[in-house]
């Protein structure tokens, strides 16, 4: 009766301690993410990082309690768990880079939480980033998994790093027209726009002469939010603005020339 008494007792209370573990470390996880959500100038990223390797280590620490209220020697089984995990590492080397990619991103942070990136080949918006893989979404809305080995493994880019934008259009007119009305439609156009930044200065100037055109390269600088919608319009007003001048916008054609 008392061994009966004594294990349903240890029972109870590893069923409470492994009640209290796994409650106080999603408690503690979400903790540390709601105080980067608090304060912006706080990396949300790595924070959600930290959040989910403080719920594992408790986690972890709750089974060892939950053994040891069983009288397992506790400092015999890390060391067989040791052993395990080596050979499980070796079993699972692509899967331990993941890990370890994981965490070289938290560290060094290359991008951010919300940020618009193009990495292991494939671009969107970041949604998550846990040990194993990050997670985006494109632009209309698709979820993407990537690896984070492919990740760190591969170039990345960040278009949403800096606060500022280069929009890069080229235009070409007819060989017939003038140059000097064509410039003049083109740099009111710009001149009119407000989402241009003065600082640094907009650039436009004929930069080649095609196979049937003109081109005229327009530069200019805006806030990175403005890039995308600006970039439409410029397009769409300077065809505007060169038909209202009369100046051709011309086409690639081909002459055929037949002998008898």
């Amino acid at each position: 009766m008392e061994w009966l008494i004594s294990n349903i007792l240890n029972v109870i209370f590893a069923g409470a301690i492994l009640i209290v573990g796994f409650l106080l470390a999603a408690w503690v996880k979400r903790f540390i993410t709601e105080k980067a959500l608090d304060h912006e100038e706080l990396d949300l990223t790595l924070f959600t990082f930290i959040g989910s390797m403080a719920r594992y280590a408790i986690i972890a620490f709750t089974i060892i309690m939950v053994l040891a209220r069983f009288g397992v020697q506790t400092t015999s089984l890390i060391a067989v768990i040791g052993a395990a995990g080596l050979a499980i590492g070796l079993a699972l080397q692509g899967t331990l880079s993941n890990v370890a990619a994981g965490v070289m991103l938290m560290l060094f942070r290359p991008f951010k939480m919300g940020q618009y990136i193009e990495a292991g080949g494939h671009a969107g918006t970041v949604k998550e980033v846990n040990l194993f893989t990050t997670e985006l979404a494109t632009l209309d809305n698709v979820q993407i998994i990537i690896p984070n080995s492919a990740i760190w493994s591969g170039s990345i880019i960040n278009y949403s790093h800096h606060d500022t934008r280069r929009v890069d259009l080229v235009f070409g007119v007819s060989y017939g027209s003038d140059l000097k009305v064509a410039e003049a439609a083109l740099r009111k156009l710009m001149d009119d726009e407000d989402r241009i930044l003065d600082t640094p200065e907009p650039f436009l100037m004929v930069t080649a002469l095609g196979a049937s055109s003109v081109d005229f390269t327009m530069r200019v600088w805006c806030d990175r939010t403005d890039y995308a919608p600006l970039k439409f319009d410029l397009t769409r007003g300077a065809k505007e603005a060169l038909d209202s001048a009369g100046i051709d916008i011309p086409f690639p054609t081909t002459t055929v020339i037949q002998s008898k």
